[in-house]
């Protein structure tokens, strides 16, 4: 039904449609329509209503164009099976279970619309349709098990870089892979992951990023401390470019990693840091902790000096920066 009112609206954009006129073309009630409206608006949808007038439609939701994606892609492996949804609990619930069917190393998962979005320690993220990119992919790395906090700062370090290059925004990683403009959250990246005999079986990158949201489509309990690339940019950007560029930093900071190990990617890391040299307190198992962020060590810890001169390492967690 809501596939039939669109149709109505594009046989004469811009103008208005009546609620009666949808009515008895369509054969439903007055309210029917009202309620099919509104979730078309919850999909993204915008209307104008006019008393007497009825119901025009204003714009329609970005949606992905996965031919202008896939023309665009220069990587090898990464992006060469795409998977695309409307609305889904979560990406990586997908993606995990396209592994399960037989997936390889590069798919990804992309989906307009998350209704069970989730982020790093079990938090919620706000993934409303067609106005972010939320995106799962499928990696087989063939590195130990401890070494997925250097595959979760790879992440950030090829998300920052890719989003420098498109929206020329000022951005940079908390640790261990927030992205931060102007002190708010912009993009979150979640690893989930397989082992078997301390080796990866598979990584599963989660990756969140707010592109073109508006400020009336957080949360009023959210605006205080995320925005989007379109607020801070004040343009429009294209999701298919910033996914295209992404991969292709991705696949090839990979195979630096995979060649070279991590010194190359903590180096990076450590140049794009806002969390280095700053004041940061942590909770512990063991009570809270407050020092100055040194520095990375080799297997990604950050490494925190406590006002006694103490050098103490913290490998998960949140920080706040002070």
């Amino acid at each position: 039904m809501n596939e039939r009112i669109l149709e109505l609206f594009q046989e004469t954009p811009e103008a208005y449609v009546s609620g009666e006129e949808i009515s008895r073309r369509l054969n439903v009630s007055r309210t029917a329509i009202w309620k099919h409206i509104e979730e078309l608006r919850a999909a993204g949808y915008e209307f104008e209503a006019a008393p007497r007038k009825g119901y025009r439609l204003v714009s329609k939701p970005d949606r992905w164009q996965v031919n202008k994606l896939l023309a665009g892609l220069q990587t090898k492996v990464l992006g060469q099976k795409v998977h695309v949804y409307g609305s889904v609990d979560s990406t990586q619930t997908i993606a995990h279970a396209l592994v399960a069917s037989g997936a390889q190393e590069g798919t990804i998962v992309l989906a307009e619309e998350q209704t069970a979005g989730r982020g790093r320690m079990g938090r919620a993220w706000h993934s409303p349709s067609g106005k972010g990119i939320w995106m799962s992919i499928v990696l087989t790395p063939r590195v130990p098990v401890y070494f997925m906090p250097q595959l979760t700062l790879l992440s950030a370090v090829a998300l920052c870089r890719s989003i420098q290059k498109v929206c020329q925004v000022e951005i940079g990683i908390k640790w261990p892979n927030d992205l931060l403009i102007k002190g708010k959250k912009v993009s979150g990246i979640l690893l989930e992951s397989s082992g078997e005999d301390e080796r990866l079986k598979y990584v599963i990158a989660g990756i969140g990023i707010s592109v073109n949201l508006t400020t009336e489509d957080y949360p009023e309990a959210l605006r205080s401390i995320a925005t989007s690339l379109a607020i801070e940019s004040g343009q429009v950007i294209s999701r298919e470019l910033l996914v295209q560029t992404f991969l292709l930093e991705f696949e090839d900071l990979y195979a630096l990693y995979m060649d070279k190990g991590f010194a190359p990617i903590r180096l990076l890391w450590e140049a794009l840091s806002v969390t280095l040299k700053r004041p940061i307190r942590t909770s512990t198992p063991s009570g809270f902790i407050e020092g100055i962020a040194d520095s990375l060590d080799d297997s990604g810890a950050l490494t925190v000096i406590t006002p006694s001169g103490e050098k103490i390492k913290i490998y998960s967690g949140d920080i706040e920066l002070k």
